[in-house]
């Protein structure tokens, strides 16, 4: 599995020949500019946790230019088809079946509005069961007692949560959001875009450490394998 950070909460991961897209929002993220260019970025697959801009800013544009299917809340899915997006499949929470494999949609404790000030529905995040290693990506959360539900779906064998705090969970939450879903290996989102979300990330890492588990901050256009 090959994982690839786009900035903020956007990244690619490239398993059992397909690209899956999460949250693509570059074009707005000061901190892309001139690493990462969404007009050549790939995918099969789009998935998207919520409606706020900063994780649909470009979702239409790589949508319609690379007929990826757009899974998302029903509202966002609604939102999408409206800007001319055609290949959807909306979901609320639960699991649905697709060539990628089996997805949960499960819930995120934040909010969701789209870019036009209309309701987004419920955030949310994903768990993918068919990929090469297990992986759950939270979506904008604080820390919250349904993470205690994801391992009883399916060992985690990575997951990405935001460690920004504010907004979401900071880096202490994030460790325990950690023992909650029995993962040990952790990837870093939804931190330094902003203000409001800067960390200090060696201090960070080593917080991680201290608890014996691992933190992966990819630098921006950085692929690794998983």
């Amino acid at each position: 599995m090959r994982f690839t950070y786009y900035g903020h909460s956007c990244f690619l991961v490239e398993t059992g020949g397909k690209k899956i897209l999460f949250d693509p929002f570059i074009t707005g993220n000061e901190l892309a500019a001139g690493i990462v260019d969404p007009d050549k970025i790939e995918a099969d697959v789009i998935l998207v946790s919520h409606g706020h801009g900063d994780h649909v800013g470009d979702l239409v544009s790589i949508a319609k230019r690379t007929g990826a299917k757009v899974i998302a809340g029903y509202e966002v899915v609604n939102w999408a088809q409206g800007q001319g997006v055609q290949n959807v499949h909306p979901m609320n929470f639960g699991a649905a079946n697709f060539d990628i494999g089996k997805l949960h949609f499960l819930p995120a404790a934040h909010s969701s509005s789209l870019p036009d000030g209309s309701y987004g529905g419920n955030p949310g995040g994903f768990l993918l069961h068919g990929a090469e290693k297990k992986l759950y990506y939270s979506g904008d959360t604080c820390l919250t007692m349904d993470l205690q539900l994801v391992p009883r779906y399916t060992a985690v064998e990575v997951a990405v949560l935001p460690i920004g705090g504010n907004f979401t969970m900071d880096v202490d939450d994030a460790i325990i959001a950690a023992d909650m879903i029995k993962c040990n290996r952790i990837i870093g989102v939804h931190y330094d875009t902003f203000g409001y979300i800067r960390i200090d990330q060696e201090a960070a890492k080593e917080k991680f450490r201290s608890a014996g588990k691992e933190l992966i901050l990819p630098k921006i256009g950085e692929t690794i394998e998983l």
